[in-house]
């Protein structure tokens, strides 16, 4: 069975072309069809009198629908063509015959017609402004906090330093230590190198009665220090037999 392209006309029979031509009386759409199923002879219609009434019928349908002209159009510039290529001589060409230009013209129709309902149902669909309205005053989104407190000994601390450092004193005053210094230390060493005559222990050139144990720390520093100074200098020698031994001095002779 042959499916014969139909055009939607709405109801409305004065949209339909109907052709009065020598070798055909009926609608363009039923003639394009019979033509290209070869059951009408297009030597015998007349383009030019089909181009005559297609100009008329559009003269006259003032409130036609434009995409229903525009398919006539198609269709008789189809059914032109169809004819030339019947009435000129046949040449190897490789362009495709009358009989599938046809159907190529009857698939073109039937997409266009799958697009135009495909297009109207999409129009039909609920529109914002017009089928569905949005809220008027819309509620913004609550974002609900939970505070999780994860922390170690160190971090409770140091919390707890940098809060009391913030408030406590800051004027911080340096205790006046006791101290030996290193010109003591050389003084009291070259006075006391001319009355030893033999190796003394480094400990015996210390200040008497040290009670103060930073004193004393400081006392043995100084006396180091002057012990390898007076030594550089080529004033006196020291001796220890062994690692962390007790250091002696003595004169140089």
């Amino acid at each position: 069975m042959t499916e014969i392209v139909s055009i939607d006309f709405n109801g409305n029979e004065s949209e339909r072309l109907n052709l009065d031509i020598e070798g055909w009386e009926g609608p363009l759409d039923v003639l394009l069809h019979l033509a290209r199923a070869q059951k009408v002879d297009l030597a015998r219609i007349s383009i030019l009198e089909l181009v005559e009434q297609y100009l008329v019928f559009i003269a006259d349908a003032k409130t036609l629908r434009l995409e229903l002209a525009a398919d006539y159009l198609v269709m008789a510039a189809w059914l032109a063509y169809l004819k030339s290529c019947l009435l000129l001589p046949k040449e190897e060409q490789e362009e495709p015959s009358a009989e599938e230009l046809a159907l190529r013209l009857q698939l073109r129709l039937q997409r266009l017609d799958a697009m135009r309902e495909a297009g109207a149902r999409l129009m039909a669909r609920d529109q914002i402004g017009r089928d569905a309205f949005m809220r008027g005053a819309p509620e913004g989104v609550r974002v609900v906090k939970t505070a999780t407190w994860d922390c170690e000994l160190y971090d409770l601390l140091k919390a707890y330093g940098a809060i009391k450092s913030r408030h406590g004193p800051r004027e911080y005053a340096v205790r006046r230590r006791p101290v030996f210094s290193l010109e003591e230390a050389l003084d009291r060493l070259e006075s006391m190198l001319g009355t030893a005559l033999d190796w003394t222990v480094l400990s015996s050139f210390l200040p008497d009665g040290i009670t103060d144990e930073d004193f004393r720390r400081s006392s043995v520093a100084s006396s180091f220090v002057a012990a390898l100074e007076l030594t550089r200098l080529g004033k006196t020698e020291l001796s220890q037999a062994d690692s962390f031994a007790p250091l002696f001095l003595r004169k140089r002779q």
